[in-house]
């Protein structure tokens, strides 16, 4: 009785209803995740020469195809819930109901903001730095999604945080750990909130990466690199932890080694790009999208083609000097 005392109750529910309309605090975290992003990212942009609005430019790029990568990469690795006898492929396209691979959203999110970022002529390192923080911080508010959802938990425990979970059932009776509503708040089970976990970790890592970034200056996507590989080793241990249905590989959760794969390419980059120098000068990048020495080899040779335009033009003025008939001396 104390131990269950002291365990953290999850939500009756995790969809309200507006008339016919349904409200899902999971798509509500996600939006929430979203918008904090956007703003922190466009406060950083701004800090580092960007111009208001460029984020939100990108944002409209790189939102849609994360989400589409998201979903992409949980259907493919969870494949098993949606495809084979007894199963609705369908249920594949119904996002509401939770299913996004951070993977695939980064992956083709990155895609959506390096279109964005050529058609804006902004370096896609440079942005991806700012966004970094704010990234992770979504990511953490879309696992409170999770909470409402009573998914992303991990084995039974003892210990006084761990996590109850309800049996949920719809007005028709059914069992529905999504759609329906727990009626009898006894816990069936009082398992490791790994989603808290994970949520925790996520706002560390922010913490670090804000800390690193301010103090040794990084640039050319370090930041980012940092937050990947910050992440990515969160994840690896609390992947472990995860009791819920996933594709195995040698009898282990597939995104723990996707986890591993990750950091170290991480590390390799942030190690390699050292090499690029010190943080890069967003004004200087404008337009180019590549090294500020690009603009500066540019602006060289406008000057150098001015010089020889202004000595051509000197020559032809005192040849016409020199055959004006007030420079013609009578015989």
């Amino acid at each position: 009785m104390d131990a269950l005392l002291a365990t953290i109750p999850s939500p009756d529910r995790g969809v309200w209803y507006l008339g016919p309309l349904p409200i899902r605090a999971y798509a509500l975290c996600i939006i929430a995740g979203i918008v904090v992003a956007i703003w922190w990212g466009e406060r950083r942009w701004i800090a580092r020469g960007g111009l208001k609005g460029e984020v939100t430019d990108i944002a409209v790029w790189a939102v849609p195809f994360g989400l589409v990568g998201g979903r992409l990469y949980h259907v493919i690795t969870d494949n098993q819930k949606y495809f084979g006898p007894g199963k609705d492929p369908l249920a594949a396209l119904q996002i509401w109901n939770g299913g996004l691979g951070i993977w695939g959203a980064i992956a083709l999110g990155a895609v959506g903001a390096w279109i964005a970022c050529r058609r804006r002529g902004i370096p896609l390192p440079a942005m991806a730095d700012a966004l970094a923080p704010g990234i992770v911080v979504a990511q953490a508010i879309g696992r409170l999604g999770n909470y409402f959802n009573q998914e992303l938990y991990g084995g039974d425990t003892t210990l006084p945080w761990g996590l109850e979970i309800y049996r949920r059932v719809t007005p028709e009776g059914r069992e529905d750990a999504l759609a329906g509503i727990a009626i009898d708040h006894t816990p069936i089970q009082v398992v490791h909130p790994t989603f808290l976990y994970e949520l925790l970790w996520n706002l560390g890592v922010a913490l670090l990466i804000v800390w690193a970034d301010r103090k040794f200056r990084l640039g050319h996507g370090r930041v980012f690199a940092l937050y990947v590989a910050g992440y990515t080793a969160g994840r690896f241990w609390i992947e472990l932890m995860r009791t819920d249905e996933a594709t195995l590989v040698f009898g282990t959760r597939v995104n723990v080694f996707v986890s591993a794969l990750v950091f170290f390419g991480a590390v390799a980059y942030f190690i390699i790009a050292k090499s690029r120098g010190e943080r890069e000068d967003v004004a200087a990048l404008r337009g180019t999208g590549e090294d500020p020495a690009e603009p500066a080899a540019e602006a060289e040779a406008e000057a150098e083609a001015a010089e020889d335009k202004s000595v051509v033009e000197d020559d032809a003025a005192e040849k016409d000097k020199k055959n004006s008939p007030e420079s013609v001396k009578p015989e």
